[in-house]
C-alpha cells in the first residue's frame, strides 16, 4: 500500500481505525493518538512560516560536506498556531494516564501567565534541556510529559518546514547517509516499498528519503553478514533490522505486505511491541524516543 504522510484527517481516521481493528492492544493508546493526529492536521491547514532561505554558495558548501540543510535550532515555525495546539494538546491529554492528565492540567492552569510556550518551543529546538528540568522542578511536573507535548505541537511546524526544504535537494545526488538531509536527526522508521526499495523517516521533522536496502544508518554498516532482521508472522508488513556491529536497531514497515494506508507516526506508535522486544534481545534505539503513554 501507498506511503503518505499528508493524509487528510478522514483518512488518518480510517487508518488509526484499521490499526486498532489488527492490534486490539493499542486500542487505549490510539484512542488518545488519534485524537493528537487528528488536531494537528488541522493545525498544520492554519500553519503559517516564511521559508529558510539557504543560498547556491552554502548548498555546495553542504552537499561536498555531507552536511543537513539546517540544523534543528533553525526551524521555523508558527509561534500562534504552535500555542493553540499547545493547549488543544494539553486538553486530550486530561484524558490519559494520570501522569500526563496531572501535567496537562497544570499548563493548562499556567501557560501564558507564569509560562511562556513560546520559551518551551524555543528551548526544544535550542536542545535547552536545563530549561525543561527547571520547569518542571519548579512546577512539579513531568518533564517527559512537558517535552511530549512541547514536540507534538510543533510538529505541524517542522514537517511543513521540512517539506518547504526539501525543494533543495536535488533527485540526481541521493544521500547516502544514516542521518537526516533535512536537520540531521537519526531515523526513527525504515520504510520497503514498491520494487523492494528502501527509505528511512526522520524522527524529528518526519521527512523520508531513499537509502541502500542492506545498510545500518546508525554506524553505516553495510556488511550482510551481520545486519539482520527478526519478525512476527502473525505481522508480516513489521520488522525490526539490527546491526550486530553497533548493537542498534530499527523498525521496518514493508507496504508490499499490507492493503491498509501507511502513516508513519500511526506506525511508529503501534509497534511498540518490537521496541520491547529489541530491548530484550541488547539491542538499543538509535534514536531517543519521545515519550509513550
Amino acid at each position: 500500500m501507498k506511503l503518505n504522510q499528508t493524509l487528510t484527517s478522514e483518512q488518518v481516521k480510517k487508518t488509526v481505525a484499521a490499526v486498532k481493528k489488527a492490534r486490539p492492544v493499542y486500542v487505549d493508546i490510539l484512542d488518545f493518538y488519534g485524537r493528537i493526529f487528528d488536531a494537528q492536521h488541522e493545525s498544520r491547514d492554519r500553519t503559517r512560516i516564511q521559508p529558510v532561505q539557504i543560498s547556491e554558495e552554502m548548498l555546495a558548501i553542504k552537499a561536498r560536506e555531507k552536511f543537513p540543510l539546517i540544523e534543528i535550532k533553525e526551524f521555523a515555525f508558527d509561534e500562534t498556531e504552535a500555542d493553540r495546539l499547545f493547549v488543544r494538546i494539553c486538553q486530550l491529554a486530561r484524558g490519559a494516564n494520570p501522569q500526563m492528565a496531572a501535567t496537562a492540567e497544570t499548563l493548562l492552569k499556567t501557560v501564558n501567565t507564569k509560562l511562556k510556550s513560546k520559551a518551551l518551543f524555543r528551548a526544544l529546538l535550542d536542545g535547552n534541556e536545563a530549561l525543561f528540568e527547571n520547569i518542571a522542578d519548579e512546577f512539579q511536573i513531568d518533564k517527559q510529559v512537558l517535552g511530549f507535548i512541547t514536540y507534538n505541537s510543533l510538529r505541524p511546524s517542522l514537517t511543513l518546514a521540512a517539506g518547504q526544504l526539501s525543494l533543495y535537494l536535488k533527485k540526481d545526488a541521493p544521500w547516502q547517509k544514516g542521518y537526516c538531509p533535512i536537520c540531521g536527526s537519526a531515523p526513527i522508521l525504515s520504510i520497503f516499498a514498491t520494487a523492494g526499495s528502501r527509505s528511512l523517516i526522520c524522527s524529528f521533522c518526519w521527512h523520508e528519503w531513499p537509502t541502500q536496502r542492506v545498510f545500518c544508518p546508525f554506524c553505516e554498516n553495510r556488511d550482510g553478514k551481520t545486519l539482520q532482521y527478526f519478525f512476527n508472522d502473525e505481522e508480516k508488513e513489521l520488522r525490526v533490522d539490527v546491526c550486530e556491529k553497533c548493537k542498534k536497531y530499527i523498525k521496518t514497515i514493508d507496504t508490499r505486505k499490507t492493503e491498509r494506508m501507511i502513516y508513519p507516526p500511526l506506525e511508529q506508535i503501534a509497534s511498540l511491541h518490537l521496541d520491547y522486544k529489541a530491548a530484550e534481545m541488547g539491542y538499543a534505539s538509535g534514536v531517543r524516543l519521545l515519550l509513550q503513554i
